[in-house]
């Protein structure tokens, strides 16, 4: 578990290890754009605990999905751009129009994103196999479901990055439907616009806020290097206390 130290008048190796942090803030001018596949591909170099350290310097401190959606395996990892949906149960059973609104959604959704569903449901599964393989066709990087998939075994197999809830056998279509998408929404107090970072592993799921996006990744990446020099340290026998006093870090 990586702490940055906040002491003000710690040991100057501390303060110059946030130095970076304070300085990426106070600039006037924004840092260079990054191409979104570029960007993806290092988040996914990062993990959510390192991400969660930094979005906390910036005052962000609710920023992660509820504890309860993980991967379908321990090993999942997902990290792309949000592309919101959100959908409700209904009692009025209309599958037709429901498959072709959710294959509506399937189809808008970009290369390099994640797609983050608010299902606002506890009932049925809002995703499968089928939806699985044409994502990943599509270079999809992966979707966070506030709710539930099925055909997990497939999905699996397909090494398609889903984040849930729970799991069901139960089809959506007579049970639920998709009502839009693209739009913000809100998952346990956490909001997730177009845009924004999604990053998930074994420890949960992590959004960057889009502003913050490049300015959050450039300060994980120098934390990571300082932490490998923590690690580095402590494997040679420095006390966890030392460490701490000569990086600003554990």
């Amino acid at each position: 578990m990586t702490r940055v130290s906040p002491r003000g008048g710690g040991p100057a190796h501390a303060q110059e290890t946030l130095a970076p942090m304070a300085k990426l803030r106070s600039r006037r001018a924004p840092p260079r754009p990054i191409p979104a596949r570029e960007l993806c591909d290092r988040y996914a170099r990062l993990y959510t605990a390192a991400i969660t350290d930094v979005l906390d310097h910036h005052g962000r401190y609710r920023q992660t999905l509820p504890h309860d959606i993980v991967g379908l395996t321990p090993g999942a990892r997902v990290a792309g751009l949000a592309f919101p949906a959100a959908g409700r149960p209904t009692r009025k059973p209309d599958p037709e129009r429901a498959i072709r609104a959710f294959l509506t959604l399937l189809g808008a959704v970009p290369r390099d994103a994640v797609l983050v569903v608010k299902s606002n449901d506890e009932v049925s599964a809002h995703f499968g196999e089928l939806s699985a393989v044409a994502m990943k066709a599509r270079g999809v990087r992966g979707v966070v479901i506030d709710g539930a998939t099925r055909d997990a075994d497939y999905i699996l197999r397909e090494r398609f990055p889903v984040f849930c809830r729970y799991r069901t056998p139960l089809d959506s279509l007579p049970r639920w439907r998709v009502l839009e998408w693209g739009r913000p929404i809100t998952i346990g107090g956490v909001r997730v616009a177009p845009g924004d970072v999604v990053v998930g592993d074994l420890d949960g799921v992590a959004v960057v806020p889009g502003a913050l996006a490049v300015p959050v990744l450039l300060e994980c990446e120098r934390l990571l290097s300082t932490e490998n020099r923590v690690r580095d340290a402590v494997r040679k026998g420095m006390a966890p206390l030392a460490a701490y006093d000569k990086f600003g870090v554990f």
